[in-house]
């Protein structure tokens, strides 16, 4: 019962949709998401945490950079289904599709230059 909650309370948010679908086509630093969603960077570590208790996300950290991606074929048959039925809804969703053009610009914004932005 305590993993339909999390996956629930994981998907009740716009802000952690909206990453969640950022990661269909590949894994994120962490700063790159902070862009993508304008949000301060406690905030979108605070949801990365949401998506990742609940499975949703997988995260490995390089050097100074945190990344995430989409749950990988190990995880449990639920989360993937999860996933699935998460990318066939919001499927043509305006926020979604404008996030993915906007995801390909900041994804060629040198990662040191953009990291510097959000040093504490």
């Amino acid at each position: 019962m305590r993993n339909i909650i999390n996956i629930t309370k994981a998907l009740s948010d716009e802000n952690r949709v909206r990453a969640l679908m950022m990661f269909r086509n590949g894994e994120l630093c962490l700063c790159q998401l902070i862009e993508m969603l304008g949000l301060a960077p406690s905030t979108v570590s605070k949801h990365m945490a949401i998506l990742y208790q609940a499975g949703l996300v997988d995260t490995r950290k390089e050097g100074r950079w945190n990344y995430y991606r989409l749950a990988g074929k190990g995880a449990p048959e639920y989360v993937l289904e999860a996933i699935r039925w998460v990318q066939s809804a919001t499927a043509g969703d305006k926020q979604i599709v404008a996030d993915t053009r906007q995801l390909k610009r900041v994804c060629r914004i040198d990662k040191d230059a953009l990291c510097d932005c959000y040093k504490k």
